[in-house]
């Protein structure tokens, strides 16, 4: 098994090799601004330093958010094209289960919650009753919301740090997205045989960008 994972639903631009054990490689760059620049080149430099090349890999992983539409489509998309180029499955795997297990790996254990930014005041959000267990989302809220749902519980990823007032018991790490931990995630379920995730974006909102309600007419009838 060889794993090539990336995720591009957050800030980070992330991409890593793994061969159903372990992490060979991994790279992150934080820039919201630049997943269409920065992924492909994250994707060579990984191969590179595990000294394998694209043709060696039998499944690609990749995050399904949530996440902002034009981020989250460039990882999609990717994903999609090296999937039908190399004729090899493609596995989606949520965003926050990734942040989830690198949770766990970090020594958090229990119930807790996982939060990255939504922006327009609002949260991703997903609760977890250990690092591989999903048990309420993912859903987009206003932080004050959810604060009876959350104020109990540590959390962890970004979006916690944002709001202080609602997400009491914030931990630092992880504090981005790692492509290792999505590989670990989808590694564990295909080896368990689980049914795959469907390779889908979670936008959970409409995009920003609207078709307009109605035009202004610049020619005579």
């Amino acid at each position: 098994m060889l794993l090539l994972a990336f995720d591009t639903a957050t800030p980070a631009v992330t991409a890593a090799l793994h061969d159903g054990e372990r992490v060979l490689a991994e790279s992150t760059v934080v820039d919201a601004r630049r997943h269409g620049e920065l992924l492909v080149p994250a994707v060579d430099r990984v191969l590179a330093t595990a000294g394998r090349v694209l043709a060696d890999v039998t499944g690609i992983v990749v995050g399904t958010g949530p996440g902002p539409y034009t981020g989250l489509r460039v990882g999609l998309v990717t994903a999609a094209s090296f999937g039908d180029a190399l004729g090899v499955p493609v596995h989606g795997v949520c965003t926050l289960d990734g942040l989830a297990w690198a949770a766990g790996e970090a020594g958090l254990d229990g119930a807790f919650t996982v939060a990255t930014d939504a922006r327009r005041k609002e949260v991703y959000w997903a609760r977890y009753d250990g690092p591989l267990h999903r048990v309420e989302g993912p859903s987009v809220d206003r932080p004050a919301d959810i604060a009876a749902e959350t104020a109990a519980l540590p959390c962890v990823g970004p979006g916690g740090t944002l709001y202080p007032d609602t997400f009491t018991d914030t931990r630092a790490d992880p504090a981005h997205q790692s492509a290792g931990a999505l590989a670990a995630v989808a590694a564990r379920r295909i080896a368990a045989g689980e049914p795959a995730e469907p390779v889908r974006p979670l936008y959970l909102r409409r995009p920003d960008a609207q078709v307009p309600a109605g035009y202004k007419a610049v020619l005579p009838q």
